[in-house]
């Protein structure tokens, strides 16, 4: 019984509403918003839960996913996010075209923002909790292993893990023996 006097309660409380309201405003904001600004090609699918921001600089290829709770954040002026076909991207992964300063002598939210494409080949996969910072390019084929923080450029058809990610294996044996992709 007292269960449902405490959803009636709720039912009653303003809070309850104002919370609702934050929540749609919220989802508008970052997702609903940004969806149409996306250039993407045809059978993109993603997460009702994605955070977009500056989608009209985000370009996703044809064929590609983005998992439950991303975050694609392009910069505010001039960083670029551009996607390859059938990308694959885990749950919880992040993308951010910009950065802040960490120059002595100021704090770094009063710092510009630095900003810098990431570029992001065909067929690649980004494992679950992955994180790539700004000007990283990473080639066709590529696996980020989940957890990885991506801070330079990744060769084509190479295996990436770690913080800072490193290359750890090659999906073609051949590569592994040239060293190179």
């Amino acid at each position: 019984m007292s269960r449902l006097a405490g959803a009636a309660r709720s039912l009653i409380d303003p809070r309850t509403y104002a919370q609702a309201f934050r929540l749609l405003h919220f989802a508008s904001y970052s997702h609903v918003q940004q969806v149409r600004l996306l250039n993407r090609g045809a059978n993109v699918s993603f997460a009702p839960n994605v955070s977009f921001r500056n989608a009209e600089r985000i370009t996703i290829g044809e064929g590609s996913h983005i998992g439950e709770h991303s975050l694609i954040w392009a910069g505010n002026s001039t960083g670029r996010i551009v996607f390859g076909k059938k990308c694959l991207l885990a749950p919880h992964v992040t993308i951010t075209a910009s950065n802040y300063g960490i120059e002595p002598g100021a704090y770094v939210m009063d710092q510009p923002k630095i900003e810098e494409d990431i570029l992001i080949g065909d067929d690649v996969w980004l494992g679950a909790n992955t994180v790539v910072l700004a000007g990283v390019t990473i080639g066709d084929g590529a696996i980020i292993a989940a957890g990885a923080v991506v801070t330079k450029d990744v060769p084509a058809g190479s295996i990436v893990g770690g913080v800072p990610a490193k290359v750890i294996s090659w999906r073609d044996p051949a590569l592994a023996k040239q060293g190179t992709a």
